[in-house]
């Protein structure tokens, strides 16, 4: 079965629309999706930004925000509203994530985090708030968290070291086995015909 690695950091806005798609899309196109949490403060860093790029440039974020509300309706998905502080710092979701990709309900933690945070308004820095996404699928949350040992962080920060490596600098990123980098929640379609080809 053909992969394709789909890159997301929890703070994306487009991450979220991506998150939310990809499952379907993959199942239909007999694609296997290989989820990778990663920052994308490191990698903003690297290029000299200190920022978001949506708060950098007001008119930008203006129309993002108004994007995302278009494209929420459009994809049929619950629709996203800024959260009070973006954007926010997923790095404890992110490790979460990197455990839990490695077990059956990772996926389906990165889909709650997503709407935890963008829909419901969850402050992604908030233990209690991830605990509570893992609570909801009926793990222990706070035994989970416990579980994010320094083996779990520095493969998160591997991850966005071999993310940058790759060239992705912006989320959400697809890249195929051939090394094909796709940016944005808009070609995802592209990415997934890309990796069947």
């Amino acid at each position: 079965m053909k992969k394709l690695t789909f890159w997301f950091e929890f703070a994306s806005t487009y991450s979220y629309l991506s998150a939310l798609r990809i499952a379907p899309l993959a199942k239909a196109a007999g694609v296997e999706v290989v989820w990778k949490p990663f920052l994308l403060g490191p990698i903003f860093a690297a290029q000299g930004m200190t920022d978001s790029p949506f708060n950098m440039y007001p008119v930008k974020g203006k129309y993002m925000w108004r994007d995302m509300e278009r494209e929420c309706v459009k994809y049929g998905l619950p629709v996203a509203k800024e959260p009070a502080v973006f954007p926010g710092n997923g790095m404890l979701a992110a490790r979460v994530a990197t455990l839990g990709l490695g077990q059956d309900w990772g996926a389906d933690f990165v889909r709650g985090v997503y709407l935890a945070h963008f829909v419901d308004g969850k402050t992604l820095s908030d233990a209690a708030a991830v605990s509570g996404v893992l609570d909801g699928l009926g793990l222990d949350g706070a035994g989970v968290i416990s579980q994010v040992d320094q083996g779990v962080k520095d493969a998160l920060r591997e991850t966005t070291e071999t993310a940058q490596a790759m060239g992705v600098f912006g989320a959400p990123s697809f890249t195929a086995e051939d090394g094909e980098v796709f940016w944005g929640n808009d070609r995802l379609e592209d990415a997934m015909a890309w990796a069947i080809q």
